[in-house]
């Protein structure tokens, strides 16, 4: 009997470790608002969203996610006001966070992503963009893209009109080639002196 209540003590620990083990990896994923690119000054409308998942792929419920901004150069702040914000995943093991506000200076900033659970914790990292003033907020690759196709018809066009020009040039060039051509075909012959002598 004793060797049983020695038994039973034991098992319960190994219950209570297997539950805190239940959790010992998390995997976290940007799913929306990767790589956005906003306006100077403006207040983002699309979400930033991460998804988690334990080690086998199922979704974690309830973890803690804090998103931290830098602290200066391109930024801005959460809707607390704050450049820290903290959401908690849904049953999906999706937490979103709207409503950040960005500051007037352009370039790329990253926005530090911690989730936590029990004794779990995994973190990623989602690059966001601050365009430049009047520029538009469009994705980097997208505006460099736009700018060669930009400078590719402007060298078409000049292509085209420096062809123009090489014919215009050509054909001006042909027809004064041509006069002096023409004049020489028509040559004055000079053959002997005739002397015609006639009754007085």
């Amino acid at each position: 009997m004793p060797k049983r209540w020695f038994r039973l003590p034991a098992l319960v620990l190994a219950l209570a470790a297997a539950a805190n083990a239940q959790i010992a990896i998390l995997q976290i994923r940007v799913v929306e608002g990767e790589g956005a690119v906003h306006a100077p000054g403006s207040r983002s409308p699309r979400p930033l969203t991460v998804e988690v998942t334990d080690e086998s792929g199922k979704p974690v419920e309830g973890a803690a996610i804090s998103f931290h901004l830098p602290e200066d150069g391109p930024t801005g702040t959460f809707f607390n006001g704050l450049r820290t914000a903290v959401a908690i995943t849904d049953p999906s093991g999706r937490a979103s966070l709207s409503g950040l506000i960005l500051n007037r200076t352009s370039g790329r900033f990253e926005i530090r992503v911690i989730a936590s659970r029990e004794q779990a914790h995994a973190g990623i990292v989602s690059f966001q963009y601050i365009a430049e003033a009047g520029s538009g907020a469009a994705h980097p690759a997208a505006a460099a893209n736009g700018k060669h196709r930009k400078w590719l018809i402007v060298a078409v066009l000049a292509g085209a009109a420096a062809a123009a020009g090489v014919l215009g040039a050509g054909h001006s060039a042909g027809t004064t080639a041509a006069s002096p051509s023409s004049s020489s075909s028509s040559s004055i012959s000079i053959g002997p002196p005739t002397v015609t002598v006639t009754k007085p």
